[in-house]
């Protein structure tokens, strides 16, 4: 990592004075983005910490650079969710520092547990490829009705109950502790295709988008007719 004064560590509730710090990065980098992550308040990312399920990154003086926290669903299934770095320490490598604590602290503590994720940035994809996760369809995420709802927040949460939640803007990754290529492997494949990986997003985004408005344009057509 590029900056040596910065510290990554499990949370605890003595961080807890960073929680409303942290969610109002969270909804302002996804208001930025145009897409979002799960709105969450201070008291949930405070839970989070009191159960060492979160990872938080501080400079050595005390600023807060960066944060992600662990989810479990239906018991088999954890998502490291959350990842937010600072405006200033972006860049850095922090981030994929971050996942690679809260990666290593998942596999500790849920050791049998497939780990997941969403992502429309090809940023947070290469992180994941790197930890060895590999690009899968929604129908091996969990089904998690508590998980789906969290995608409310979402701008683009409308498209994906229009796909019957099997499709939508972010790319679905997974890591599957029984059956899984080692993370030279998944980083490899990545590389190589990371062009044709760009191409796809912006494909999936292009075609689902302009589905979804289509679709919008004619409910709205057949309203102005009623």
């Amino acid at each position: 990592m590029e900056n040596s004064n910065i510290i990554i560590r499990v949370a605890t509730a003595n961080d807890k004075h960073f929680a409303k710090t942290i969610t109002d990065e969270m909804e302002s980098s996804a208001k930025a983005r145009g897409t979002g992550i799960a709105k969450r308040s201070p008291d949930y990312i405070e839970k989070k910490m009191e159960e060492g399920k979160a990872v938080i990154a501080l400079t050595k003086e005390g600023q807060w650079v960066g944060f992600c926290y662990i989810e479990v669903w239906e018991g088999e299934y954890v998502a490291n969710s959350g990842l937010i770095v600072a405006p200033e320490f972006r860049k850095s490598g922090v981030a994929k520092e971050i996942k690679q604590t809260i990666f290593n602290l998942s596999r500790q503590k849920y050791p049998e547990a497939k780990i997941f994720g969403l992502t429309t940035g090809l940023a947070v994809m290469k992180i994941n490829s790197d930890l060895g996760y590999e690009p899968v369809t929604y129908s091996e995420l969990t089904n998690d009705e508590q998980f789906w709802a969290g995608c409310k927040s979402c701008v683009n949460y409308e498209i994906l109950m229009s796909k019957d939640r099997k499709n939508c803007m972010c790319t679905a990754m997974l890591y599957d502790p029984k059956d899984h290529y080692e993370p030279a492997e998944t980083q490899q494949f990545f590389e190589e295709n990371k062009n044709i990986f760009e191409r796809l997003i912006r494909f999936k985004q292009w075609k689902l988008l302009k589905t979804f408005l289509r679709q919008n344009y004619r409910r709205w057509r057949w309203r102005q007719r009623a």
